[in-house]
Formats: C-alpha cells, structure tokens, sequence
C-alpha cells in the first residue's frame, strides 16, 4: 500500500508540473513522461537536501527559507531534465503554486 501512495504523488506532482506550463510565465509545457522525470529529480534533490541539511531545509521545516530551497530546486531539475526550462521568477511562483497544491493534498498519499 505504501507504493501506491508513493505513485499517486508522482502522478500528482507530474500533473501539477504540467499545469504549470500554462500558467505559470517562465515555466516551459511538459509531457506527461517528461513531468513525471523532473517529478523524480525535484524529490530526489530534495530528498538529498534533506539529508545533508535536516528538515530545515524543507518548506515546512523553515518557511521563506524552505520555500527558496524549492525554488532552487525547481530551477536546478532544468539542467537534468532535457525539456524543462524555467526563469527565476518561474522557480519562485512555481514552487508557490506547488507549495499551495501540496497543502491540499491529503497527509495519507504524501
């Protein structure tokens, strides 16, 4: 049961990243493979972040400091994933709006 939470978050973090491309200016459109890819690298930079640096560094451990650490993170996942381009500004609002969407989804799929 563990893994099917696992997946639905992926699943919902790869639909997410793709909606951003619409709204977000300075986000690029993705495709489903290519979302649910930065998904994978966004959680295992965070993860490893995580780990060097404890739960501070996450955005519920240290609010604007969390939050820039998600941006920075969705800025870095560009330079792995081949179709993903993103502007600074598009980092910022996108790891709001993720922030945001994160907030709904329910504790028990997270």
């Amino acid at each position: 049961m563990k893994w099917v939470g696992v997946i639905i978050r992926f699943i919902v973090a790869a639909i997410v990243l793709m909606l951003l491309g619409y709204v977000v200016p300075g986000f690029s459109h993705l495709g489903f493979g290519w979302a649910i890819l930065a998904a994978v690298v966004i959680a295992v930079i965070g993860y490893g972040l995580e780990t060097l640096f404890g739960k501070n560094v996450s955005p519920y451990g240290r609010g604007i400091v969390g939050f820039l650490v998600s941006a920075a993170v969705i800025w870095v996942t560009q330079y792995i994933v081949p179709t993903m381009h993103v502007t600074i500004l598009g980092a910022l609002i996108a790891a709001l709006v993720i922030g945001l969407v994160d907030l709904f989804v329910p504790s028990a799929i997270r």
